[in-house]
C-alpha cells in the first residue's frame, strides 16, 4: 500500500491546526490554546477532505472513481462547515442570551466557517496534499 494515502489527511490536519494556532496567537498577542476547536482560518475539516481528494488525483489521475467518492464526501463536509455549523452557532448565541442571567455556562458560539476560511482549508489541503506526493515521488524514483 501506498503510504501517502494515509500520511497526506494527517499531515493536512497538522499543517492546518499549527496554522491556526499560529494565527490566533498573532490575534489575541498570546498562546491561544482556548482558541483550538472549531471554526477559525484555515477549515481544517475542508482542509482534510480536499487532501485526500487531491492524493487521489495526484497519484491516480482525474478517472480513478475512487476520486468521485472523495469529491462528493469532500462537498458534505464543507456544506457542513459553511451552513448547518453556523446554524448551531447561531443556535448556541440564542440560548446564551436567554440563559444571561443564569449561572449555566455559555455554549460555545464559535462553529462554523465562513468561505474564506474553508478556501485556505482547500487550498492548504491540496498544497499539503502536493507536498507529500512530491516527497514520495522523490523517495520511490
Amino acid at each position: 500500500m501506498d503510504l501517502s494515502y494515509l500520511i497526506t489527511p494527517f499531515f493536512a490536519w497538522l499543517v492546518a491546526g499549527c496554522t491556526k494556532f499560529a494565527i490566533n496567537t498573532i490575534k489575541a498577542k498570546r498562546f491561544a490554546f482556548d482558541l483550538i476547536g472549531y471554526g477559525g482560518l484555515p477549515s481544517n475539516h475542508s482542509c482534510i477532505v480536499s487532501s485526500t481528494a487531491a492524493i487521489i488525483a495526484f497519484n491516480e489521475g482525474l478517472q480513478e472513481p475512487a476520486l468521485v467518492v472523495a469529491l462528493a464526501l469532500a462537498f458534505i463536509v464543507i456544506l457542513d462547515a459553511n451552513s448547518l455549523r453556523q446554524q448551531v452557532g447561531k443556535h448556541a448565541r440564542v440560548i446564551n442570551e436567554l440563559n444571561s442571567k443564569s449561572s449555566e455556562p455559555l455554549l460555545r458560539e464559535r462553529m462554523g466557517h465562513s468561505r474564506i476560511e474553508i478556501l485556505a482549508g482547500i487550498i492548504t489541503g491540496i498544497t499539503s496534499a502536493g507536498v507529500v506526493h512530491y516527497f514520495f515521488s522523490i523517495i520511490l524514483s
